[in-house]
């Protein structure tokens, strides 16, 4: 059965803001996850943060247990998950607790009644309850007793338990939602038949939970009138919503048959990369070799084996594991194999926060290991361009033979948006050094003239054999070599390969002003946040302020020095304590710069930019 809508028309919407949370095992990921998909096939954009505890079950009814997942759905162009609410759905005290700020003033919460009990207000740390002490006078309150209209909805279903039964309180409230904003229950009830198909009574609980939902909202007094979001304009093309994650294992299988060669990925578990291991495993269709190995230094090592025997090959890590596997991205980086590592950073030092998100591991990509050894670092900046950037990452590494680290984030990482499927016949051809055959007076050390780029011989090749390793070794035979000259010549090349990668990749494009008082700056996955300010203050009148954003770190665009000269003020934007500051300060000095930080595990907030913004132009 799919639910009807019998109220007035709905009234029409450009945006919305919707925060889910609960516990964690209350199922706001997939609540979120479900009204995203639905919204996409509608065709409105879409930007969505999941937001969930480290632990895999927090104690239950406790503030640092509470698991939320935030979408901004609408007509026009999205480029974040919102800032304040319109809708805040909490399935218990301590999720309304810890997100009621969240909401603006005059707008709507739904809550589960029976969730706010005298044992779950102490653990939110409630004196009283805020349902019935005028707290939320301020707000439109719906109390709805999801967990007993559930128990009600699933009277009869044959083959459910207790826990089953209550577990299904997500979709009653789904269902609200999908009514409140003129969504259909049509995708949702597709995806219980396909993710169910052999266990029908889990099927019909939630189809009838859903739609029990779906019509109980219709029939709400406290709820007069749905409200609409009109598809997006976008271009024409065909779109699917997409996670950063998964954008990033999908670029590296394109880049595979691009290049013709077979993926290889030695990956250790780690929050929050561990999906792109995951994604990756269910393509071995395309040749894929998946291993996952017992440490982060036998993933890396595993991946450099790989490389060497002519694979595609790649290592996904976290946090502590770009520390771990700094040793031997050296080795890769000294005997010049290609590799890709990818770094999804996370809240740090050590453990940390390691499902929230962070960008402090910039200067640990760019100088984390011993010796002279620089290597490209480059940074996705949306769900969706982590697609491209795995791919450039991929084309980099093999046209220039060194590694390149691939720095996502948490927030880009488990965050997702509409995508414009691409045809590999489209994207920018991938080359490399590999070599065929054997040819007189061939060395392992030949560089391409260009590039700089050596030579790639694989092993078992009749007349190409040579030597790969940590130690030294002579300019052109590759053979082991303590000549201080040779060492010294040595070092600069590898550095200067990495250098002339500036003339293979694009320069740098500001946004919205080429020249004025006020340049703002960021890298990596930031950049929703920063464009939807300067795109707000350009549109109020402000001109004289532009965007740069950087995807290209290490070397940075050639244009780089040109472009921050031509405005009077520049403010760099980070979620750490300045690294990327650091770096403009070391390759350009007389730069008026500023630095606005935020360390807090979340990305920036739209009102926080504007304000810094406007206190600058002032």
């Amino acid at each position: 059965m799919i639910a009807t809508k019998t109220k007035d028309s709905p009234k029409a919407l450009e945006t919305v803001v919707i925060r889910f949370v609960g516990d964690s095992g209350d199922g706001m990921q997939l609540t979120g996850t479900q009204f995203s998909g639905t919204s996409a096939l509608f065709g409105n954009d879409i930007a969505t943060f999941p937001n969930y505890p480290s632990e895999i079950r927090a104690p239950q009814g406790s503030l640092y247990g509470v698991s939320g997942f935030q979408v901004h759905i609408g007509s026009v162009e999205i480029s974040t998950p919102g800032d304040d609410l319109d809708l805040l759905v909490a399935m218990n005290p301590a999720g309304l607790k810890t997100n009621l700020q969240a909401l603006k003033p005059g707008h709507t919460i739904i809550v589960d009644t029976d969730a706010f009990t005298k044992k779950n207000l102490e653990k939110a740390q409630y004196e009283r309850n805020p349902l019935e002490d005028n707290s939320l006078e301020n707000y439109r309150v719906i109390e709805v007793a999801m967990t007993s209209l559930t128990k009600g909805a699933l009277k009869g279903v044959e083959g459910l338990d207790n826990k089953s039964i209550t577990r299904s309180k997500n979709m009653f409230a789904l269902g609200m939602v999908y009514w409140m904003y003129d969504r259909s229950t049509e995708h949702t009830i597709s995806f219980f038949n396909k993710k169910f198909k052999n266990k029908p009574a889990i099927i019909e609980a939630n189809t009838r939970v859903l739609n029990a939902g779906y019509n109980y909202a219709n029939t709400l007094e406290l709820i007069p009138n749905a409200y609409s979001i009109s598809p997006a304009k976008m271009a024409p093309g065909t779109y699917r919503i997409i996670m950063g994650n998964t954008a990033t294992a999908w670029g590296f299988l394109a880049a595979a048959e691009k290049s013709g060669m077979e993926l290889f990925l030695g990956s250790y578990p780690i929050t929050p990369a561990t999906d792109i291991l995951h994604e990756l495993v269910k393509h071995k269709h395309f040749g894929v070799k998946a291993f996952q190995a017992e440490d982060e230094i036998a993933g890396i090592s595993s991946a450099i084996g790989a490389a060497f025997a002519g694979n595609l090959a790649i290592t996904t890590t976290s946090g502590p594991g770009l520390a771990l596997k700094g040793e031997a991205l050296g080795l890769a980086m000294m005997i010049e194999l290609p590799l890709v590592v990818v770094n999804v950073q996370r809240g740090g030092p050590s453990t940390g926060l390691p499902t929230k998100t962070e960008q402090s591991d910039l200067l640990q990509a760019l100088y984390g290991r011993n010796g002279e050894s620089p290597v490209i670092v480059i940074a996705a900046s949306t769900p969706a361009n982590c697609f491209d950037f795995a791919y450039m990452a991929a084309k980099l590494t093999l046209e220039h033979m060194t590694p390149v680290v691939l720095l996502t984030d948490g927030y880009i990482a488990n965050g997702s948006a509409p995508w414009k499927i691409q045809s590999v016949s489209e994207m920018p051809s991938i080359e490399n050094r590999l070599v065929k055959e054997a040819r007189e007076g061939w060395h392992p050390y030949d560089r391409d003239k260009d590039t700089l780029a050596r030579n790639w011989a694989i092993p078992g090749m009749e007349g190409l054999s040579h030597r790969v390793g940590g130690l030294e070794k002579d300019r052109i035979s590759g053979n082991v070599s303590y000549m201080p000259e040779n060492h010294e010549y040595m070092t600069k090349i590898r550095a200067e390969k990495i250098q002339r990668v500036q003339h293979y990749i694009p320069e740098l494009t500001p946004e919205f002003a080429d020249s004025g008082a006020l340049l703002v700056v960021g890298w990596g996955g930031t950049y929703g946040s920063l464009y939807s300010a300067v795109k707000e203050l350009h549109d109020q009148g402000n001109h004289e302020i532009g965007l740069a954003h950087f995807n290209y770190i290490n070397p940075l665009p050639k244009n780089t020095a040109a472009v921050l000269g031509r405005f009077k003020k520049i403010l760099v934007c980070e979620l750490n304590n300045g690294q990327f500051a650091k770096v403009l300060k070391m390759n350009f000095t007389n730069l008026d710069l500023v630095q606005f930080n935020k360390v807090q595990g979340l990305p920036f907030g739209n009102l926080e930019l504007t304000e810094k913004c406007q206190q600058l132009l002032q």
